[in-house]
């Protein structure tokens, strides 16, 4: 059996906690760390999210923190079927200005899918001229990780440059929670398929991002020198099989 939903509306993007709201993360003094970008243009038309910023905040006690710099969370996490498959795909595109030439992590647009209740994440990562899949389990501030026997904390990247640079693409994830599978494919091609995944993902909160993903110095941040980054995002088609 298979049911498919729509993730989209955006029209709604500026009533916070709708069907979308602002990404971030609690800290331990009480406060809540935003990604916002204060000066952020956002356009809604033709059922795309744009999202244009200039890079200017950063973070530099906390990585995870400072990598993503303007990000929509879905209101919900989509629940993951107990057995069989679930299909997330949507179209992105992305154009960069005064990004590093030839590196992908200096600023990217994003589709993150993240579960909050182990650490897990999977995403694609999408520059100018080339994007990047990632598998990951995080330590996500207040997520407690589930203990494994290899190990605990990994992201995995891998860049790819076989598809249109600054055109539409479509991206789609696959997690088989059965099989213990992900795949990643992009316009219909399998790019990259990860097997005996250590944590079982339960639920997936839908991420759409501008980031970075630069180390932390000794002396903090240094994923910000003015770049410029342009987003668009079509609705998220969301399928289940059973």
């Amino acid at each position: 059996m298979s049911t498919k939903s729509i993730l989209g509306d955006f029209h709604t993007i500026l009533n916070d906690g709708e069907v979308w709201k602002i990404g971030g993360f609690p800290l331990p003094d009480g406060s809540f760390w935003q990604y916002r970008e204060p000066d952020a243009v956002v356009i809604v038309r033709d059922g795309i999210l744009y999202t244009r910023a200039v890079l200017s905040r950063s973070n530099d006690g906390v990585q995870i923190l400072d990598n993503a710099k303007h990000m929509y969370y879905s209101a919900k996490p989509v629940e993951v079927p107990e057995n069989g498959e679930i299909n997330f795909e949507l179209k992105i595109r992305a154009r960069t200005k005064d990004t590093q030439p030839g590196d992908l992590y200096d600023g990217f647009v994003s589709l993150n899918l993240l579960d909050f209740t182990t650490g897990g994440a999977l995403d694609f990562f999408v520059g100018n001229d080339q994007y990047a899949s990632v598998y990951a389990v995080l330590p996500f501030p207040g997520v407690q990780v589930p203990e494994t026997e290899g190990t605990r904390y990994f992201c995995i990247f891998k860049e790819e440059k076989e598809f249109a640079a600054r055109e539409f693409n479509t991206y789609k994830i696959s997690y088989n929670r059965t099989s213990n599978e992900v795949a990643f494919f992009v316009n219909g091609v399998e790019v990259r398929r990860e097997s005996n995944t250590p944590v079982k993902f339960n639920q997936f909160t839908v991420a759409l991002g501008i980031m970075t993903e630069k180390d932390l110095s000794p002396e903090g941040s240094v994923s910000v020198h003015g770049q410029t980054i342009i987003a668009e995002w079509s609705p998220i088609t969301i399928e289940v099989k059973e």
